[in-house]
């Protein structure tokens, strides 16, 4: 298996002055870089059932890699790099939110100001690097629910290994400091804030319905 680090849909100060320049070339091609580099290390080195199958099915079948050092060292890097591609998808200036999803939002939150209350408060209270997720949780009927994970977890690998609501993420917000410090220093506040200015309303749309 060798994964490829993507190719961003905007160019690196595309989303200025929200996010700037510099630290994207930073997040993008070395920190993303990296996890790639070494999560193709690690499949490589793996002759398991996982081997050939998706970034997705990797991440949610984890424990059936029995190298412990190798389960975490995918946990970590291939984590980092599903979540990522995730990320860089989800980014765009001037998209706004549907009436249909913000009815969705409505429905599950009470408003849309309270949803994004809610997502900025779970944002803050990440101590430490992870991310804050909106999820569409696994069950039938299109529940969203808003949770954080440590490092590079996600959604997709499951309660028992990201200690969250297992589901599809929907929305995904980058909490390591690589992503904003530049910028923001230590006021991840203000780069919570700034990511409403950027968030793709038109890809977290297709994702709920898809």
């Amino acid at each position: 298996m060798n994964y490829k680090l993507p190719e961003l849909d905007f160019s690196y100060d595309a989303l200025e002055p929200y996010f700037d320049k510099q630290t994207m070339i930073i997040h993008h091609t070395r920190h993303h870089q990296t996890y790639i580099n070494n999560s193709n290390l690690a499949l490589n080195s793996i002759n398991s059932e996982l081997s050939g199958k998706s970034i997705e099915y990797i991440l949610y079948n984890l424990n059936k890699i029995d190298n412990l050092d190798k389960r975490q060292l995918l946990r970590n890097n291939l984590g980092g790099h599903f979540n990522h591609s995730f990320f860089w998808k989800g980014l765009s200036l001037g998209t706004n939110i549907s009436i249909s999803f913000k009815k969705v939002i409505e429905k599950n939150f009470g408003s849309f100001l309270e949803f994004k209350k809610k997502f900025n408060s779970v944002a803050l209270s990440r101590f430490g690097s992870g991310w804050v997720w909106l999820v569409m949780e696994n069950n039938n009927n299109k529940r969203l629910s808003i949770v954080s994970t440590a490092n590079q977890d996600n959604p997709i690998m499951r309660k028992e290994i990201s200690l969250v609501t297992s589901g599809t993420p929907i929305i995904g917000l980058d909490l390591w400091e690589h992503s904003y410090y530049l910028k923001y220093q230590n006021n991840r506040s203000n780069y919570i804030e700034a990511f409403w200015n950027v968030l793709n309303w038109n890809k977290v749309v297709k994702r709920f319905e898809s």
